[in-house]
């Protein structure tokens, strides 16, 4: 990878201006946010990580069941990365004449397939965790990738442990240690023990797996750069890497999604629906379906008292 050492200043030379910045501080904060394309990045991640799990959790306390599709849709929206690729070649196409579109190597290609099959299995375990625990409790774990990131970074890339991160390691771990400590007194109502035990065991199992991803990403970035004749790694070779990894995690849910039926599980409801409804009693009713149980028709009262529509519900498992 490129990464950028910062300049010795010169002996012979006076320091000036010792408030500005340094040459070696080329990323400072004040060129950060002079660069719209880093910005636009970070509010889309911003909003992605704070929205992101509350429409989820939202989706299973309405009656949503579907954790295999809740994964396929976390990584469904891989084709949008096309649009900055195709401006990165028509600019490459413009400087030089004959570039190709895709600049990642068979075994980039391979590596970056290999950490898609990773993030699918954790967007699953992840979804899992956010059924059954609530967005508080579950954003909490989830921050712990954090000391699994610092701690597979050291194994692989050689990443010292500095003041600051063994501090958050520490902060991290406490956090964790005293919500499993307390587990069930959070509990949301309808979920049993083992579901909320199972959902934070697999929250935490989310965690360690992300923390592995990044190591792994970078990992395979650097050893792509030591390659003598290799590209250099750009915005627009991430880029690349990021939609090869979209592309198989979605297929990968997409295929638990076949597995697990879930393109036909409404199915048997609606028609149980149709045919109840052609033979009901001829007041209206109020249809209701998710996936999971089978139909589930709610009692009614042939008494002269009772009201004449009836509620039908699919109940969700």
């Amino acid at each position: 990878m490129e990464v950028e050492t910062p300049a010795q200043p010169r002996a012979s030379q006076p320091r000036k201006n010792a408030g500005a910045t340094q040459p070696g501080q080329s990323y400072s904060s004040s060129r950060l946010l002079r660069n719209p394309l880093l910005v636009v990045n970070f509010v889309l991640m911003v909003v992605g990580t704070a929205g992101g799990p509350l429409f989820l959790r939202a989706y299973f306390l309405h009656g949503g069941a579907r954790k295999w599709l809740s994964a396929f849709l976390q990584t469904a929206g891989f084709p949008l990365l096309l649009v900055p690729l195709c401006v990165s070649f028509s600019r490459r196409k413009k400087a030089a004449g004959g570039t190709p579109f895709f600049l990642m190597t068979p075994r980039l290609l391979v590596a970056s397939a290999g950490i898609g099959l990773m993030t699918g299995l954790d967007d699953l375990l992840y979804t899992y965790g956010l059924a059954y625990l609530p967005v508080s409790t579950s954003s909490i774990l989830i921050s712990t990738q954090l000391a699994f990131t610092a701690a597979f970074a050291l194994l692989l890339v050689r990443q010292r442990f500095t003041a600051s991160s063994v501090n958050a390691v520490v902060l991290l771990s406490v956090g964790a240690a005293m919500l499993g400590m307390n587990a069930g007194g959070d509990r949301p109502a309808g979920v049993s023990r083992a579901q909320y035990s199972a959902g934070f065991a697999m929250t935490l199992g989310a965690a360690a797996l992300f923390g592995l991803v990044l190591p792994v990403m970078e990992l395979s970035q650097a050893r792509h750069a030591a390659r003598p004749g290799a590209a250099p790694v750009t915005y627009t070779l991430v880029i690349e890497m990021q939609l090869v990894i979209g592309l198989t995690a979605t297929i990968f849910t997409a295929v638990g999604m076949l597995v697990n039926n879930d393109f036909h599980s409404n199915e048997k409801c609606r028609q149980s629906q149709k045919r109840r409804g052609s033979s009901g009693s001829g007041g209206q009713a109020t249809t209701y379906c998710s996936p999971g149980r089978p139909p589930r028709t709610s009692a009614s009262s042939s008494a002269p008292s009772a009201p004449s529509s009836s509620a039908r519900r699919c109940s969700p498992a």
